[in-house]
């Protein structure tokens, strides 16, 4: 999947809203402020608080992330694999990151494998593919 300067964009600039669920299909949403892209594949995000999204990416790992600019009406849904990272270049890279702005160095990182994305529009393709 080929992330556009579109979606780029409102990734830097909105808040990011992931969803998971975990081993019995319970639903999970909550902001990532530090959600980000790595790559053109890969999202990733300093996963600080460890709490039940970190649970339920180690129990099913699979994770959507909702980013929306309310004020244009448009927005891009990513669903892929996911999984909690400790070491490797996805979490040296938010290491970077996040001591370069002054922050603690992370102890989990969360990575999503782009699989799909989706407009979240108003209008007609709501909810359909990106191709």
């Amino acid at each position: 999947m080929n992330v556009t300067e579109e979606m780029k964009n409102m990734l830097q600039k909105k808040l990011a809203y992931i969803a998971t669920v975990d081993g019995e299909g319970n639903p999970d949403i909550g902001p990532k402020m530090t959600m980000q892209l790595y790559d053109d594949s890969h999202l990733y995000y300093n996963e600080f608080t460890a709490g039940q999204t970190m649970k339920n990416i180690q129990q099913t790992g699979k994770a959507a992330v909702a980013v929306v600019d309310a004020k244009a009406m448009k927005g891009f849904r990513f669903t892929g694999k996911a999984e909690i990272v400790t070491d490797g270049p996805y979490f040296d890279q938010m290491v970077a990151t996040e001591t370069a702005g002054g922050n603690p160095a992370p102890k989990y990182v969360g990575v999503i494998a782009i699989d799909q994305v989706y407009w979240l529009d108003i209008g007609p393709k709501a909810g359909t593919a990106v191709k």
